[in-house]
């Protein structure tokens, strides 16, 4: 029996492919799910793997939780304006000199007029970790903007960009920062960062010029040029990726250099200061005040501000080690399952099939 006109099935040319095309469509939260995994996941679960990773990353975010309690303990926002963690340092808060690990109340003791030790320590964690990512962030774009551009754009930008950069490096650092304080005299924890870091960018965007004008000859940027590629698509998709291990580490070199130099310019009092606002400034009083330097007696009074110097810059440099797994393709590769390596890879005795 034939089949009746309704029951036919009926016939499209190309129904088939465009209903495919539909079913298989990405939802807006499938991309976003997929970026996530390539972008942050996967990325986190290679670094993790890396026991410097492990110890920087856990350093850092230490001190980003002492922070958020100097913060809460300081804010004046009508939630927290009640809560207090941990006193702020001011005089006469417990007895004077008091040793380390003789009170409860004061666990790292007081210094010769009676602030609390730990509280200086904590309570100086805020502006320094602001004064740190100021300071990196603007050495690092104005290094990375200048180097790159100037690599890749070759010609009369190249010559412009590259006598700047030639011209800061010829200036003495430090010399030009205590200048440039004891003009401004600056408050600002932001803009002290910015002001310790003005010439650093210099020499960094010098070596990245250098790797850029290597780059730029493979054959994946040339080919990239040829197909009309925007300038900063081009630096963005081609250049930077090849960029980021060096860039990473600069970054945490210049974290560093921000956090020996405000130390120092505090600890000399060329940076005014009020309050024990930084672990410079409770290094300056334990010296100018309490003798720390000749009585053994308020020796603590300077080490004690030394050690959260000292455990911040190593867990700087420990989360820039760490990356370097982030940047490696073999690595990513065999994370992502593209590839496994064979055990007897080098062995060239035939295998017989079992």
């Amino acid at each position: 029996m034939s089949p009746t006109e309704g029951d036919r099935e009926p016939q499209t040319d190309g129904g088939e492919m465009f209903a495919t095309a539909e079913l298989t469509q990405i939802s807006r939260r499938q991309r976003y799910g997929e970026w996530f995994q390539e972008a942050v996941r996967e990325p986190f679960s290679i670094a993790w793997e890396d026991w410097r990773m492990k110890v920087g990353l856990t350093i850092i975010l230490g001190f980003i939780a002492m922070a958020a309690l100097a913060w809460v303990s300081s804010s004046t926002f009508w939630v927290l304006e009640n809560v207090t963690i941990l006193e702020e340092p001011i005089s006469n808060q417990g007895p004077q000199s008091l040793q380390p690990f003789e009170s409860s109340d004061h666990l790292l003791g007081t210094d010769n007029q009676g602030r609390d030790i730990l509280a200086g320590v904590v309570h100086a964690t805020p502006m320094m970790l602001q004064m740190i990512l100021a300071g990196a962030v603007f050495a690092t774009v104005m290094a990375t903007a200048v180097g790159t551009v100037a690599g890749y754009k070759g010609g009369t930008t190249e010559r412009i960009l590259m006598t700047i950069s030639d011209v800061a490096m010829t200036i003495p650092g430090l010399p030009l920062v205590i200048v440039l304080v004891v003009l401004i005299n600056p408050q600002n924890p932001w803009f002290i960062g910015i002001i310790i870091t003005i010439n650093v960018w210099a020499g960094i965007a010098r070596t990245i010029h250098s790797q850029v004008l290597t780059l730029r000859e493979h054959s994946y940027v040339e080919a990239s040029r040829t197909m009309g590629i925007s300038t900063p698509r081009v630096i963005q998709k081609d250049i930077l990726p090849n960029l980021m291990p060096y860039i990473t580490v600069n970054f945490v070199y210049s974290a560093r250099r921000v956090i020996y130099d405000s130390v120092a310019l505090y600890f000399l009092g060329i940076l005014s200061f009020q309050t024990v606002e930084n672990w410079g400034v409770m290094m300056n009083l334990a010296y100018q005040t309490a003798g720390a330097l000749y009585n053994p007696a308020t020796t603590y009074m300077l080490i004690i501000p030394m050690i959260p110097i000292i455990v911040l810059s190593f867990g700087l440099i420990l989360f820039a080690q760490g990356t370097d797994r982030l940047f490696n393709p073999r690595v990513r590769t065999r994370q992502s399952g593209r590839t496994e390596p064979t055990e007897d890879a080098d062995d060239d005795t035939p295998r017989v099939p079992q």
